[in-house]
């Protein structure tokens, strides 16, 4: 069974018995027998492993792992030290800069973050490799669909990034009026010059904090 190691196996416990999960499981057996996944098996819990319930004040979603080799280590959109930035980071880091004088690493690891209560969660947490989306409709939306019904029921107020349509379809789940819902679109070259770029998420996110009585986020890496 899963043992994430901190308050989400309480909470998430029933999750990991229902029927579509241990279909999930079955699945994810074989891809990983028979294919190359990313992340590492042992990677894929690390958003919630990193970020437990209790500490998450900041939620980013992201879509799905990246696919190539060594970037995905189960945290969305970081990859590990020694691996080149992918564009969407690197737009991201660009905003950073902008909006809060951030100085951009010479690397993608995003852990800093996670330690800090930004639960960096991808919406489906396994891809077959050089196959992006290739485990949508597997099951995972359902469960990371529990994680954030969970954070929304939270008395402490968290702000939630959402950046582009797969992240914003989760926003109908957020309903809880003492949480933030930040949105525009994804950071990607695709879109980010149609509003990532100038949205000031990153310093918002901190005076929403510091309002609520809790700590801001060290952005810096």
């Amino acid at each position: 069974m899963v043992n994430i190691g901190n308050d989400w196996d309480e909470i998430l416990k029933d999750e990991f018995k229902k029927d579509y999960y241990l279909a999930l499981r079955s699945f994810l057996a074989a891809e990983y027998r028979t294919r190359t996944i990313y992340p590492n098996m042992y990677d894929i819990f690390n958003a919630l492993k990193y970020t437990s319930f209790q500490a998450a004040k900041v939620v980013i979603i992201g879509q799905d792992p990246y696919h190539g080799a060594g970037q995905a280590h189960g945290l969305c959109f970081s990859v590990k030290k020694g691996i080149e930035p992918p564009p969407s980071l690197k737009n991201i880091y660009r905003e950073l800069q902008s909006d809060v004088g951030f100085t951009i690493p010479d690397h993608g690891d995003l852990t800093a973050w996670a330690k800090q209560g930004v639960l960096l969660l991808n919406s489906v947490l396994t891809v077959r490799a050089h196959e992006p989306n290739s485990h949508k409709g597997m099951g995972w939306e359902l469960f990371t669909d529990r994680v954030i019904g969970e954070l929304n029921n939270k008395n402490t107020p968290v702000v939630f990034l959402l950046w582009g349509a797969n992240a914003r379809n989760k926003a109908k789940i957020i309903t809880n009026p003492i949480h933030v819902k930040l949105e525009t679109v994804h950071p990607s070259p695709l879109s980010a010059y149609n509003g990532f770029f100038g949205c000031k998420h990153f310093s918002k996110t901190n005076e929403i904090l510091i309002s609520s009585g809790q700590s801001p986020i060290d952005w810096q890496l």
